[in-house]
């Protein structure tokens, strides 16, 4: 995809009818990944990481769906800080090998994961675990921190931004995965869906000091991921978005998935107890019609494993 074309694609039309029968190793046969019901939102609760992964994109139609033979497909965890998985302020490293696997097994030429760290880049890839699990699945780690690889794009829709700098992994990609883990922090509440985007670009401190909630929302107007994968298997309860000690965290064995970044940190802010309303950036992301925070009007799927 050319930079210049680049407003990030929604998802398209979906799978057309007679298209070939696919099978994904870790469900069931699907008609050309096409789900026997069409959800909105997955919320799965009590398994592993990467159980809870396979039934959610199951649930969703299958990762097919999403990823077609010869794509180039990016994943974005939260990678930004030098702590172990116990920790929670990185997304959960089981979950992020499950997801390259689905990817690959779909037929994906190439699966990159990277983030703009706050820490140091190798430390951060190494010691959240997402590194070895990511390569050992078959995916590619590549470093956020090279400016080069960062390009200028208009942000026509943006109240407070008008101009980003994006990586062009994000830029040149077929499909985007954003795969946030759900944490407190201590400028916007939580971390989700919508604050994760802050790792595809590299001007991010000028936010901080120009209405920030409004900058998040308004980067969602051209960075739009093909889907949202919201890891709550620990979640940093208090202390984030970096935490002080394991104490920090509640194992919460939780996913949520869905196509709609403000639908996904609805229901995550709900799960972690806060009342979405009063989280910013979902607030007028919602006001500005980017998604929905009415999770009444979509058809969820709640599975218990």
């Amino acid at each position: 995809m050319k930079r210049r074309d680049f407003f990030r694609k929604g998802l398209g039309a979906g799978i057309a009818a007679g298209s070939a029968m696919a099978i994904s190793p870790y469900g069931k046969l699907f008609a050309g990944g096409a789900a026997a019901v069409a959800y909105d939102l997955v919320a799965v609760k009590g398994g592993e990481p990467g159980t809870m992964f396979d039934q959610a994109i199951q649930s969703m139609g299958g990762i097919e769906k999403y990823v077609k033979r010869g794509q180039k497909v990016v994943i974005k965890p939260n990678l930004g800080w030098d702590t172990t998985p116990e920790r929670a302020a990185n997304t959960n490293p089981e979950l992020m090998a499950r997801i390259v696997e689905h990817c690959l097994a779909a037929g994906a030429k190439d699966v990159y994961v990277f983030d703009n760290t706050i820490n140091e880049w190798t430390r951060c890839y190494k010691n959240s675990g997402i590194e070895k699990a990511v390569k050992d699945a078959g995916g590619k780690v590549l470093s956020g921190k090279s400016k080069g690889s960062y390009h200028e794009i208009a942000v026509e829709g943006g109240r407070s931004l008008k101009k980003v700098q994006v990586h062009e992994l994000i830029l040149e990609s077929d499909v985007f995965i954003n795969v946030p883990v759900l944490k407190s922090h201590g400028g916007t509440v939580l971390s989700i869906s919508m604050k994760n985007l802050m790792g595809v670009v590299w001007d991010r401190r000028w936010w901080h000091a120009n209405n920030l909630h409004q900058c998040i929302a308004d980067v969602t107007t051209v960075v739009k991921p093909d889907l949202n994968v919201v890891d709550a298997y620990r979640v940093l309860k208090k202390n984030g978005p970096r935490g002080v000690s394991v104490s920090d965290v509640v194992t919460m064995k939780s996913l949520i998935i869905t196509e709609d970044m403000v639908a996904a940190d609805t229901a995550a802010a709900k799960l972690f107890g806060k009342d979405p309303n009063q989280i910013g950036h979902i607030r007028i992301a919602d006001e500005m019609g980017l998604g929905s925070m009415d999770l009444s009007k979509l058809n969820i799927n709640r599975i218990m494993i």
